[in-house]
């Protein structure tokens, strides 16, 4: 079993803290992992300082110089792609293809903010005096606290320490203690890119090292992605010590499938969108909308579709879905379907743990698709991350944007239509900030903006060439060359 260390100032630290947590494999918990330390205050303290000591000698880098390290870093996960794959498919659970797509995405994203290095640029401004000259310049901010969940845990932190680092900060990394193991790949790709010691530090721990983190007085900025009440948690804290923060959070994703949709394609891509990560991606499809003309025969061919998934572990060929990352994330799916069946849903199939053979030794849930939901129903305001669809059914296409823009803090949403008009509507009329048509929702590319239309106070996108906002301040130089007093 391995035993998880704290990395700081370019060395693996071995925690004094006496809490610990087990690392198991989601598709079979008899498989234990490792056991990682829940850091102690003190010991994130360290780290912190260790960041801040290394930034004096690291913003002075020139930007081109921190850009080329960064994109090494990307080359060095590239070679490593295969055992990295197989490393995060055994610790979250994903399908060994999804893994290595998750896995694509970070490398094509550490590139593209290790280029950002050649364009950190500032601007000059015209002046209404004689002999004046005004220019910005984009200075760092110092130690920055990176602090991300488990469900994209290679290209959520791999992008968020990528365009920290080209800007010239320092870094404390703290992962989800559910994906250390993938956490240590990272770190360990950056580091063998040939960064300084103490540049990028990493430690273990829960909720308790977040807050340490966030609150440990040499860390001048965070940027989060999670839970919407926890990231609402960090803006408080952050905001009571005056640091700059930056939040990724999760909202409810809904697509609409129009009567004049490609039924097959439709289909296909809410299939992949509702189930493929096992639904935990913050971009699940969790709603689909069907027009009534459209909604019995989508149906039909999406339960069959459905039920004809195989479960199993990750790394197995024929294998279409993995498991839950853990049990609260199994349980709140159970919970979730019982609740909207409760309050008058229709089950239509899924809705029960898989207790079959070995899959009786993971956090296994069928893919589940919940008929006749309506926007009233208490249930419906929650969010969870798991294999369950709501079905709603709308009259007409009107009614279909109303209840899409029902959905609570949406990320990500979708349309299926032949009609040019009415994508042209949608797009004006939803209000998620990412909108696909007659496409399923895939992962993000580096150089598009990605934001949470409905937590507008979350910083900067998260994706984008805005993403390096989050990192920088903008610094503004006034130049007088009359050498004369006014």
């Amino acid at each position: 079993m391995n035993i998880y260390h704290n990395f700081v100032g370019g060395e693996w630290i071995i925690s004094t803290a006496s809490q610990r947590h087990l690392n198991m494999n989601p598709a079979n918990i008899r498989d234990v992992l490792g056991e990682l330390p829940l850091s102690t205050p003190s010991e994130i303290v360290a780290a912190t300082e260790s960041a801040t000591h290394a930034f004096q000698t690291w913003r002075k880098l020139p930007a081109p110089q921190r850009g080329a390290m960064v994109t090494r870093a990307a080359h060095i996960m590239h070679t490593r792609k295969d055992a990295l794959a197989h490393t995060l498919s055994r610790e979250e659970g994903k399908l060994l293809s999804e893994a290595q797509g998750e896995i694509t995405q970070a490398i094509n994203t550490i590139e593209f903010c290790g280029s950002q290095g050649w364009r950190l640029a500032g601007a000059t401004i015209p002046s209404e005096s004689y002999n004046s000259f005004g220019y910005t310049t984009k200075q760092p901010l110092g130690c920055v606290a990176i602090i991300t969940s488990w469900n994209i845990p290679v290209a959520t932190p791999s992008r968020k320490i990528a365009a920290a680092l080209v800007t010239g900060n320092t870094v404390v990394f703290k992962p989800s203690p559910f994906v250390p193991e993938t956490a240590e790949c990272i770190l360990r790709c950056f580091v063998d890119a040939g960064l300084p010691p103490g540049v990028l530090n990493m430690v273990h721990g829960d909720h308790e090292a977040g807050i340490a983190l966030i609150e440990a007085p040499e860390t001048q900025a965070v940027s989060y992605t999670g839970s919407t009440s926890s990231g609402l948690a960090v803006h408080e804290r952050a905001a009571r010590r005056g640091i700059r923060v930056q939040c990724n959070t999760r909202g409810h994703n809904a697509m609409i499938v129009l009567e004049d949709a490609d039924i097959d394609l439709a289909v296909a891509g809410v299939t992949a969108s509702a189930f493929g990560a096992t639904g935990q991606s913050a971009t699940s499809a969790d709603w689909v909308i069907l027009a009534h003309p459209v909604a019995d025969a989508f149906l039909e061919r999406l339960v069959n579709t459905t039920c004809a998934m195989q479960l199993g572990v990750g790394t197995q060929d024929g294998v279409h879905m993995g498991p839950c990352v853990n049990e609260q994330q199994m349980q709140g799916a159970l919970m979730y379907t019982q609740a909207g069946i409760a309050q008058g849903a229709t089950l239509l199939c899924g809705g029960s743990r898989v207790l079959e053979g070995e899959l009786k030794h993971g956090f296994f849930v069928s893919p589940t698709v919940l008929d006749r939901m309506r926007s009233e129903m208490p249930v419906v305001s929650q969010k969870i991350l798991g294999p369950v669809l709501s079905v709603f059914r709308v009259e007409n296409f009107d009614e279909a944007m109303s209840v899409a823009n029902k959905a609570h803090q949406s990320l990500v949403s979708g349309i299926y239509t032949r009609d040019t008009t009415r994508i042209f509507r949608y797009i004006d009329g939803i209000q998620s900030l990412t909108t696909y048509v007659n496409s399923r929702v895939p992962g993000n590319i580096p150089h598009a903006l990605f934001d949470d239309a409905q937590l507008p106070g979350s910083g900067a996108h998260s994706l984008g060439s805005d993403l390096f906002d989050a990192y920088m301040v903008t610094k503004v130089t006034y130049i007088d060359y009359t050498s004369q007093a006014e």
